[in-house]
């Protein structure tokens, strides 16, 4: 009997422990500045964002063109692929004041963008 009381607190305190990671990512996700881009005729609107440094930055992309793009950026370390008429979320690291720059990598030459990073 006592055997099934201590393995009955050890799993109370295991599903506790791993409550508390499982809400950790959401509190730094509550805490990220959100910014707001559009992808129209293979352009970033607005081309240029500033948000502040050493916060986590969550981009919300609306592919407003029929064809998917992929968001990417090297020095982001993101890669996203939005299909035509979607709109998907990424979620960067905080980051040090910088000009990280991203682009559509399927439009390279025309969709660009950067995150002023402040």
């Amino acid at each position: 009997m006592q055997y099934l009381v201590a393995h009955k607190k050890l799993i109370g305190v295991a599903i506790l422990a791993l409550s508390a990671f499982a809400m950790a990512p959401l509190a730094s996700a509550e805490d990220a500045t959100v910014v707001k881009l559009t992808l129209k005729n293979h352009k970033f609107q607005p081309a240029e964002t500033h948000v502040p440094a050493n916060k986590p930055v969550t981009i919300e992309l609306n592919n407003q063109d029929t064809t998917p793009a992929e968001f990417e950026s090297k020095t982001l370390r993101v890669e996203k692929i939005v299909a035509g008429g979607a709109t998907a979320t990424i979620q960067v690291r905080a980051l040090a004041a910088g000009r990280y720059r991203f682009f559509d990598d399927y439009h390279q030459d025309t969709t660009e963008g950067v995150l002023i990073v402040e």
